[in-house]
């Protein structure tokens, strides 16, 4: 009787583990259908373009002759590797899927496929980085007011902190 009782939980919890893997794979799916919609897949493009930029001013800065062109685009080739290796959407599509299924439940993620599937879900995908780089810039312009305000206060609280420390150069009195 005990053995049967067992193997009834072991049965039990082999179809359980079952349905939660099922339950897990469906959820990442929801996750990565999602991810995709989202473009998440060219989440690295905006650095791989600042390393290219980056080996092109030096190419720039060097003065190299154009027939060195190819040596730049050799490097630049390197670069993109190093960062695929890195950041490439193969390196960060389990990471992002965790993100995302720790996150939003598997209805939330199809719920937001559905989302980003409508018409204004395909305007927002579109104009959501642009959006996101012009409220950016208003931010940055709005702050340089405060940077010097800021500075200041740093400054003043520093030189309010400076005379609690020992000078560095005073001599402690002789011991006799």
């Amino acid at each position: 009787m005990t053995r049967l009782r067992a193997l009834c939980t072991a049965a039990v919890l082999v179809c359980a583990s079952g349905s939660a893997f099922a339950d897990q794979a469906s959820h990442n799916a929801a996750a990565e259908k999602f991810l995709m919609m989202a473009h998440a897949d060219k989440l690295g493009t905006p650095v791989y373009m600042q390393v290219q930029e980056m080996f092109a001013q030096r190419f720039a800065q060097a003065q190299a002759p154009a027939e060195k062109r190819a040596l730049l685009d050799t490097y630049t080739a390197k670069a993109n590797a190093a960062l695929d290796s890195a950041i490439g959407w193969n390196k960060l599509k389990p990471d992002m899927i965790k993100l995302y299924t720790d996150n939003f439940t598997e209805a939330e993620l199809k719920d937001l496929v559905k989302f980003y599937q409508s018409p204004l879900g395909q305007k927002v995908l579109q104009k959501m980085p642009q959006v996101t780089q012009q409220s950016a810039e208003l931010t940055q312009q709005k702050l340089q007011p405060a940077v010097p305000v800021v500075n200041k206060l740093l400054a003043d609280m520093t030189n309010e902190i400076a005379p609690a420390k020992a000078p560095a150069d005073a001599k402690a009195p002789a011991k006799k």
